[in-house]
């Protein structure tokens, strides 16, 4: 096994360099578009849920970008004003970003798949005075745009509708050059929504140089990319951090080819995406890995693959284990959050990968497990997670979010000294790598104990009954609340029959969980509430366990 030597000499040198002049749209098309050797390099592979297929070089993306930057010019769009983009994964998804980061104004890419309140939700609380979609967003942003305000104008990518101008027509009186905005690296350029998995969403307004914030962490957990030939895909929305600053922007900085297929995105299909585009460098979520797991038979192993990246949640040692030997590459797992991205994480050709650790933190970033007071704790000591505003150099780390939409006392109040809080719970071992303890909001009092989740779902999840876990507290009258699981099953354990199921896995908790950790409750669905980056909203299971015990207490 690897020392590491190499990871600590790559940490102490790393020094960032931002320029004082800098914008994501010159660095991500504008150069490669104008230069003659690269304008016709392949910038984007699209497949919609029908399988067909479409090609962007740089050069289309450039023109598409302008054209829309005039177009939104001439609607009144100046610096800093805000535009939703409602657009899945694709072309002109990405020209909207560049169309808009390029004017100075600010980029809100939204689900298109959110409800109706939760849309509303966020166009009014960013006042976006034009919106960028297609036809999945249509119906629901119809139903709530009364209520909107701000909202001036309505942009329509592939559909035709009375209420919006059609993206084609838009663009047809447009011209293909466009002066960019003289932007500063500390302008803002995005607003990030989080996922709303322990409460209200908050809008987390990143400027240009967050790109460069991410690059560090994205280079090596994509073992140093690029490499010749290197093209990358995530089923990740691009409208969260992952699918923007973990493949999209990255990609598109290295002018490496990104590949956006659009529809639902099944193991079976991610297989089949992985073989039939040679890709070389993929981000996949874990849950999707365990689906891919439990393919029968399995196919074939992806041909030319060679970077696995992972995130969203801890990663069990028996994924890493099977993407191994069946994808052929070690998964890296990598953390980060929507306000400061691609934190930690593993790179396995530089530094061993420990099995349930989360990995180092990156070059660039000083990352820290604190107490209350800010204060470092020592190895072993579980604490919050936290970023330092500063590198080990003093610089500022330009992954950190500018703030919070609107909101510098809850930006305030994330902070302590310089310290960014992250909300998570971990440890730090004696070489340096992080084991996550679970979100500081999810932890729970079972009588005198304090339960983590993280670590009774990662146990539960080895077992081949169980595709999905989640721990919640269950209000109890005598011990304040019970473990309870939630758990999704695997097809083979479907059916069989309750009492069987609960007392495999009880005996299964029992091999290795301390007893105050056993699950009291188990409770068998067939799936749980996700947010659309795919992560589980604990916050809907919790209230949905105090909103049974309050009808028990109310029963007669």
């Amino acid at each position: 096994m690897k020392n590491l030597s190499q990871y600590q000499a790559l940490y102490s040198e790393y020094r960032w360099l931002v320029p004082t002049r800098f914008n994501v749209a010159d660095v991500c098309c504008r150069r490669w578009a104008t230069s003659a050797a690269d304008t016709r390099r392949i910038a984007i592979y699209t497949e919609d849920a029908q399988g067909a297929r479409d090609i962007w070089t740089f050069e289309r993306l450039f023109q598409t970008a302008n054209r829309l930057s005039h177009g939104l010019a001439r609607m009144g769009v100046r610096p800093g004003d805000r535009v939703a983009v409602l657009l899945g994964p694709g072309g002109e998804a990405a020209a909207a970003h560049m169309g808009i980061y390029q004017l100075g104004a600010v980029c809100v890419p939204l689900s298109p798949s959110l409800a109706p309140e939760a849309l509303e939700w966020r166009l009014r609380d960013c006042e976006a005075r034009v919106a960028i979609l297609g036809e999945a967003a249509q119906p629901s942003l119809a139903a709530i745009l009364h209520r909107c305000p701000a909202l001036t104008q309505l942009i329509g990518v592939g559909f035709a509708d009375e209420r919006t101008l059609a993206w084609r027509s838009l663009l047809a009186r447009q011209e293909d050059e466009f002066t960019p905005v003289d932007t500063l690296a500390t302008d803002p350029a995005l607003l990030l929504y989080t996922g709303g998995t322990t409460g209200a969403p908050k809008g987390v307004l990143h400027a240009h140089a967050s790109l460069i914030g991410a690059l560090p962490g994205f280079v090596a957990a994509h073992d140093w990319f690029p490499h010749a030939g290197d093209s990358i895909w995530t089923p990740a929305d691009w409208s969260w951090s992952p699918g923007l600053f973990g493949a999209l922007l990255p990609a598109l900085y290295f002018a490496r080819p990104v590949l956006a297929v659009q529809g639902r995105i099944g193991a079976e299909r991610a297989f089949d995406v992985l073989a039939r585009y040679r890709i070389t460098n993929a981000l996949i979520a874990p849950a999707l890995l365990r689906a891919m797991m439990r393919v029968d038979p399995p196919p074939a192993p992806p041909p030319v693959l060679r970077s696995l990246v992972t995130t969203g949640e801890p990663l069990d040692p028996a994924v890493l284990a099977w993407a191994e030997s069946r994808l052929g590459v070690l998964p890296n797992e990598v953390y980060g959050q929507s306000e400061a991205h691609l934190l930690i994480g593993n790179s396995r050709h530089k530094w061993p990968v420990r099995p349930g650790s989360m990995g180092l933190a990156f070059p660039g970033h000083q990352v820290a497990v604190i107490d209350e007071a800010g204060q470092c704790l020592p190895p072993g000591e579980i604490g919050e997670l936290a970023v330092h505003r500063r590198d080990v150099e003093g610089d500022d780390d330009p992954a950190l979010m500018l703030g919070y939409w609107r909101g510098e006392a809850a930006t305030a109040a994330r902070f302590t000294q310089d310290w960014w809080r992250t909300g998570d719970l971990a440890r730090q071992d004696e070489e340096g790598y992080f084991w996550y303890e679970g979100r500081a909001d999810d932890v729970f009092r079972v009588g005198e104990h304090r339960i983590g989740p993280g670590s009774i779902e990662s146990w539960l999840r080895r077992h081949p009954a169980v595709a999905n876990a989640v721990i919640v507290p269950k209000p109890d009258v005598s011990a304040g609340a019970i473990v309870k699981a939630y758990v999704v099953l695997t097809e083979p354990y479907i059916g069989q029959a309750p009492s069987y199921l609960l007392e495999t896995l009880q005996t299964h908790a029992r091999e290795r969980l301390a007893p105050y950790e056993h699950p009291g409750e188990i409770e068998f669905v067939d799936n749980l509430p996700m947010t659309s980056a795919g992560t589980v909203q604990r916050n809907v299971l919790r209230q949905r366990e105090r909103d049974r015990a309050a009808r028990r207490r109310a029963r007669p």
